[in-house]
């Protein structure tokens, strides 16, 4: 419903950040739910809608990766977005094949992680598909953008919120070179150079789930010194 604060999760152990986090969104006008371990945030996820799930990787009990991973069997389209003290890039790598849909290394800059926040709970008009649930077909896959799953080769999956975005502008501007700041401000709401690495590592989840040879794309390909271009017919 119009009006409806947008409802944040958020799954952060150490105290004095979890206030942080939490006075800042709520002046920012979110509600905003906290939780201090991966075991309490997978039964809240259980019982409660939630618009967007901010995810530190370092908890007790359950780690940040294997929480992402079963959030997706509960809610496959819900925005994740993972903080961590880590700076390897095998770090972010793997929180984005866990699920989530963007990353934020600590310490943060504060206006950097609203503008994250707000980018990733915007909902814009132009990517809500026809309300006729007609498959999108290319190669081996069909893409159903209204229900947020596909068909692939590997079998059926369920999308997220943000791989919806990511196909849905494709699928619009398809056959054309489209630079990284352009997907960066459409698909997360906002641009930034330092991030080309999420969107680049997103795609590599792409062409997993959608190429016949992820490591020599036909679908999704790198236009160099651009951005992508998806074909339908390569």
């Amino acid at each position: 419903m119009a009006g409806e604060k947008p409802q944040i999760l958020l799954v952060e152990d150490e105290m004095h950040l979890a206030r942080g986090i939490t006075f800042n969104l709520e002046q920012e006008g979110y509600l905003v739910s906290h939780v201090e371990s991966g075991e309490e945030a997978l039964e809240k996820v259980k019982v409660e809608k939630f618009d967007l799930i901010i995810l530190d990787v370092m908890l007790p009990g359950i780690g940040g990766f294997e929480v992402c991973e079963r959030i997706r069997t509960l809610d496959s389209r819900v925005p994740v977005l993972m903080l961590t003290a880590r700076s390897a890039e095998s770090d972010r790598i793997h929180g984005l094949a866990a699920g989530a849909d963007d990353y934020l290394i600590k310490p943060f800059n504060l206006k950097e992680f609203l503008l994250r926040v707000s980018g990733m709970l915007r909902r814009s008009a132009w990517y809500r598909p026809e309300p006729v649930e007609e498959g999108y077909r290319f190669g081996d896959n069909e893409v159903f953008l209204l229900s947020y799953r596909a068909r692939t080769r590997q079998g059926e999956i369920d999308l997220t919120d943000l791989e919806v975005r990511m196909l849905s502008l494709f699928f619009h501007r398809e056959g054309e070179a489209i630079p990284r700041g352009v997907i960066l401000e459409s698909v997360w709401g906002y641009s930034t150079d330092a991030e080309t690495r999420t969107l680049d590592n997103f795609i590599v989840r792409l062409r997993k789930y959608f190429e016949p040879e992820p490591s020599r794309p036909i679908f999704f390909q790198t236009v160099r010194g651009v951005g992508y271009r998806f074909s339908r017919n390569p």
